[in-house]
């Protein structure tokens, strides 16, 4: 290889993909020019999607794309091309759709065998480079494979032919659709329950990941009928996540997944879109309980994220945290031996931390025996019982505990990599996360932070005629359908927060947008890519995201911001094409289950529309604080919280059906009014009296 052929990736603006430049590969970034060379040659693709936070693409990368030898067969038989997943979902997300179903099985890293023209015929995840417990290794694999496309090219053309029809005939559920009835949520519901792990929390066995929209959706159901065992479910699910190794007990924010059921042993990446939702899911959960530790775990979340997942100075968050200090260890930077615990604490600290976080000379991690995950063993109560201290005295010593034990960490090095990317629709994410802390917690620097970043997307990932990019900042990436529709929501919260029309009037025209280039007008529901995009290459096809895997499902999502966009404006378009995208998928819910909870929360909003609760007053009444307080406080899934002065309102910032609907009532007078659809109950000055409406309507929605 020459040295430009070398370093092809060393200016991507990836940094997945520029780790790979030193690597003996001619590798390309997925475009025409690696397709042009594949057809020119007569050769297949061999694609490799990962991102920089995958321990076991780091794995292969050192294992088989360092090893000269096997870069010399890619070399050889293949053209190369690499695709960063954060940067392109598009693309990853029709491959494990085709690899999935060669396999039975996807994730990352994803290595797929093309023809030049882009269609899968093979393919799997890790590989390893040698054979090993019955299974061929890379070696065998890229021979085999090169072999087959040199020697059967038809049978592999037909083959690829076929899959591709197959992918795209099962992308676009075109005979998922039937008549909306919203007790298809039932049907979400109760795969929820029969995958509850009622020992451990969580659904489904190891590996065992967060489920944020199913935990939603049960509180949600648990408001509206009070049924207790739906609580159960969330509050176990809930506890035994912040309890859990998954939850990083000394600097906050969650690690991606579990390897085991117990929530003990987690794959140590930390990714911005779990722990926006997570984020969520404890504020809901402390609103419906009060629990102080669910309040602890969100404290947590913000803490970590203040510190390690953002650009405080500008506003932005960071796309993830990687797993590993270097290619060779798994998770050492978050993990303890006995001995590095006692060389920071006292031996009082010491003592508390070994019984409350299960630190024993031979702990969990298989690489490292010696090597501890830190998890709650028992309540501070009874250890506090076991060392005859008070409670308060364990409290403080643990605090203090962790203090040291989380500077000593900072001092580890190197730190785990940071993914300094900002994505726009995980951003999203993050900003209405944020503006609801600071509404249940009343964290005004979570709601100046999300507005920052707001603020700086509009600046740098906004147009007018496209609406958003998918990232800020390097070259152009245009947007997808997240990108679009989690920033609706977010516009959508920020305008609830401030009563900036600009944020509501960008909203209402990104939504459009999003209905004209991704909306299907005949069946239904909305594309991931827009209509008018430039062509992928390779997989051509046509896709309705649906599933939650791993962020909520955009088509969900969209349902959602359209109903909350007629509920504010009465716009019956919005109504219309909320109906349309539920329909589009009545006939595979049941089919999906849990992995539709946020279909789930969209079709009980749909059913119930959107609750507005407007709250007058000077902005200085108390008053008027304690109804706002009051509308904060309760969980009501899709609940708006508007605080409106005469201030305000003589600058006609309310929202077009609010304007309509809002009596002419005495501004300055401290009341709220609960609004549904186009309708606005009587004013109530009384807290506890607001509370009631609340909790009746849920009620009444229910029935």
């Amino acid at each position: 290889m020459t040295d430009a052929l070398e370093n092809r990736l060393k200016d991507s603006a990836s940094p997945y993909l520029r780790s790979a430049a030193h690597q003996p590969i001619d590798w390309h970034e997925w475009g025409p020019e690696a397709f042009a060379r594949a057809k020119e040659e007569n050769k297949p693709i061999l694609l490799d999607i990962g991102a920089v936070w995958c321990h076991w693409c780091h794995v292969i990368d050192r294992e088989s794309y360092e090893n000269p030898e096997i870069a010399g067969m890619i070399n050889k038989f293949y053209v190369a091309v690499k695709v960063d997943r954060d940067e392109r979902p598009d693309v990853d997300a029709r491959y494990q759709s085709a690899v999935s179903a060669i396999s039975g099985q996807g994730g990352w890293p994803l290595t797929a065998f093309l023809t030049p023209e882009g269609k899968p015929f093979f393919g799997g995840t890790y590989f390893p480079p040698e054979d090993a417990m019955g299974r061929p290794g890379f070696k065998r694999i890229l021979l085999g494979v090169a072999e087959s496309f040199k020697t059967r090219r038809k049978e592999v053309d037909t083959s690829a032919q076929a899959l591709e029809d197959a992918v795209a005939k099962a992308e676009v559920f075109k005979t998922a659709r039937g008549e909306f009835d919203a007790t298809i949520v039932d049907s979400v519901i109760e795969s929820a329950l029969s995958m509850f792990d009622d020992q451990h929390g969580g659904f489904g066995q190891a590996p065992k990941f967060p489920h944020a929209s199913a935990t939603d959706l049960l509180l949600e159901r648990y408001q509206s009928t009070g049924a207790k065992s739906l609580l159960h479910v969330a509050e176990r699910t809930l506890t035994g996540m912040a309890q859990g190794g998954v939850y990083d007990q000394i600097a906050g924010g969650f690690h991606r997944y579990s390897v085991d059921e117990r929530w003990c042993v987690p794959h140590f990446e930390k990714m911005t879109y779990d722990n926006s939702e997570l984020l969520k899911n404890y504020l809901h959960g402390y609103q419906v309980t009060g629990n102080p530790l669910f309040r602890e775990t969100a404290e947590g979340i913000i803490t970590w994220v203040n510190e390690v997942l953002s650009d405080q100075a500008r506003g932005g968050f960071y796309g993830s945290q990687d797993a590993d200090q270097t290619l060779d260890d798994d998770g050492d930077y978050f993990t303890w031996t006995l001995a590095e615990v006692r060389a920071v604490l006292t031996p009082e600290e010491s003592r508390l931390i070994e019984l409350y976080y299960d630190v024993n000379a031979r702990g969990e991690m298989h690489h490292n025996p010696a090597k501890n995950v830190l998890w709650v063993t028992a309540g501070l109560e009874t250890l506090a019982a076991e060392l005859k201290i008070s409670e308060t005295d364990a409290r403080q010593l643990l605090a203090t505990a962790k203090r040291k034990m989380l500077a000593a960490r900072r001092l580890r090095t190197p730190v785990p990599a940071i993914d300094t990317t900002v994505y726009v629709a995980w951003n999203a994410m993050f900003v209405s996360a944020y503006l609801e802390a600071a509404r249940v917690l009343s964290r005004d620097d979570c709601r100046a932070f999300a507005l920052k970043t707001l603020d700086r997307i509009l600046a740098e990932a906004w147009e007018e005629s496209k609406g958003f990019l998918h990232r800020v900042g390097g070259p152009r990436l245009d947007g997808s359908l997240d990108d679009q529709i989690f920033m609706v929501v977010a516009l959508l919260d920020a305008y609830e927060s401030t009563l900036d029309r600009r944020y509501f009037e960008i909203a209402e025209r990104t939504m459009r947008l999003a209905v004209e280039r991704y909306g299907d007008p005949e069946a239904g529901g909305f594309f991931d890519r827009a209509k008018d995009a430039a062509p992928m290459g390779g997989m051509e096809i046509r896709r309705k995201p649906l599933q939650d895997s791993p962020t909520p499902g955009a088509n969900s999502v969209a349902v959602i911001a359209l109903d909350r966009l007629y509920g504010l404006t009465g716009e019956k378009l919005y109504r219309d094409w909320a109906e349309k995208t539920l329909e589009a998928f009545v006939g595979l819910v049941p089919q999906y289950g849990l992995f539709a909870a946020t279909y789930g929360l969209a079709a009980l909003l749909h059913a119930r529309h959107s609750l507005q609760v407007v709250v007058l007053g000077a902005a200085s009444d108390p008053q008027a604080a304690a109804l706002e307080k009051t509308a904060n406080d309760v969980y009501r899934f899709g609940k708006s919280v508007l605080r409106a002065t005469p201030e305000s309102l003589a600058a006609a910032s309310l929202a077009p059906a609010l304007r309509e609907t809002l009596p002419h009532l005495d501004a300055k007078k401290p009341q709220a009014l609960v609004c549904v659809e186009t309708r606005c109950f009587p004013p109530v000055a009384d807290p506890e009296k607001l509370k009631g409406m609340l909790t009746e309507i849920a009620a009444e929605a229910a029935g």
